[in-house]
């Protein structure tokens, strides 16, 4: 969610927590309020070393060689999505008394890591830099940007970075690093069934022993809450309508990285503006005036559970081919039941202008008539269920997980 109030005035996540549940932002639910007990302590632990650094030259040296014997140790939360995870986090991250603090996607980090242990590697070759090993100078060059570390979506995928994480967390945490991460699997799950992943197991026995692990279980999940009562039909085009079509994407994608991607239909690549795990974001004209035909909209809705379509014109026959393409393709996306969210520059029995007695005016009807039902509470709690028990590529996954 946005925190909307600033956290400069608060000096605990407790307090921060009960102005948001005072103002009627959020729910004192009973499930978060060991994880904000956690992330206090966790502060007042910060804090403690903080001052340790900060006291007399002599009684700093004294601290420094206790603090490389008692390190704070870091908190992992996991749990179900949507269950106020990253809310907890971002309060704890504001609220941290730490200037050289980080919060970054998990991938996003091991991307930044690989290409600074690949740098090390290159100078090594060039005579650069002397140590052979490129591991502890990049932990030591990314503890001193940051040694309280912030992961949200915590989640371990790609082999490379599997082989390389007992060994790069030993000389963060070496180097006096803290972590908090949230991830919706406990850590002795992270990594299950990759490749080689005897030689991964290492880094779980180090995650536990430099994290307190917690598990948050609420039986709400507050993200699926918020999705169910954003609109999904905004009208008209304006500023506005675009900041809030931002909003409902940042809700629907929330913790995973959004970019640029394709979709392969007979050997052409159709361009994807933006996507997000199961979630895709076009403007009208990247689907509608583009050469698009029913083939390429079945294989965007079978890559996709979600999407997005930004300025959808009012349409005449002066562009009588995008209409004919904005049918087929609103047809098509009704046929597979999908989650579609629209800006539009008119009302869905608004948007043709054209003659009343062409084909695509009849047409339109229909198409007018599909996206009415598709913003209904109805098709949304459908599309929620058939989700919630069954992927479209057919296992067994929750309805957020694909968002």
């Amino acid at each position: 969610m946005h925190l909307r109030d600033g956290p400069e005035s608060y000096s605990t996540v407790a307090q921060r927590y009960a102005h948001l549940v005072d103002k009627g932002e959020i729910s004192d639910d009973p499930a978060q309020r060991p994880v904000v007990a956690a992330l206090d302590q966790l502060i007042d632990d910060i804090r403690a070393k903080r001052l340790q650094r900060k006291s007399s030259a002599l009684g700093w040296l004294f601290a420094k060689n206790r603090a490389a014997q008692e390190k704070v140790a870091g908190l992992y939360v996991h749990g179900g999505v949507g269950r106020g995870k990253t809310m907890l986090m971002d309060m704890f991250f504001d609220t941290v008394p730490v200037r050289r603090k980080r919060r970054v996607h998990f991938n996003a980090f091991m991307a930044d890591a690989q290409d600074r242990i690949q740098k090390h590697r290159q100078a090594r070759k060039e005579g650069t830099v002397r140590e052979d090993d490129p591991i502890p100078p990049v932990a030591r060059a990314l503890a001193d940007e940051a040694w309280v570390l912030c992961f949200d979506e915590f989640t371990v995928t790609d082999i490379a970075d599997a082989m390389i994480l007992s060994r790069l967390f030993s000389a963060l945490f070496e180097n006096g690093v803290v972590l908090v991460a949230t991830s919706n699997v406990a850590p002795e799950d992270l990594y299950r069934d990759g490749l080689n992943r005897q030689l991964f197991l290492p880094f779980v026995a180090l995650l536990k022993r430099h994290t307190q692990v917690m598990t948050l279980d609420s039986p709400t999940d507050y993200r699926m809450e918020k999705l169910n009562r954003m609109p999904v039909y905004l009208t008209p085009l304006s500023a506005e309508t675009d900041r809030r079509m931002d909003e409902a994407w940042a809700a629907v994608t929330h913790g995973k990285l959004a970019a640029p991607d394709t979709v392969t239909v007979k050997g052409r690549q159709v361009a994807v503006p933006l996507s997000a795990g199961r979630s895709a974001r076009f403007g009208f004209a990247d689907l509608c005036d583009a050469p698009l035909a029913a083939r390429d909209y079945l294989a965007i809705a079978e890559k996709y559970d979600t999407i997005f379509i930004d300025h959808v014109p009012v349409m005449d026959q002066t562009r009588r081919n995008a209409a004919k393409r904005f049918i087929l393709l609103v047809d098509t996306l009704y046929d597979r039941h999908m989650r579609v969210v629209i800006s539009a520059a008119a009302a869905p029995d608004q948007l043709y202008a054209g003659a009343p007695g062409v084909t695509e005016a009849f047409e339109f009807d229909r198409t007018a008539s599909r996206l009415i039902e598709m913003q209904s509470a109805e098709w949304l709690d459908d599309w929620s269920k058939s989700h919630l028990t069954q992927g479209q590529d057919g296992s067994s996954k929750t309805a957020i997980s694909n968002l």
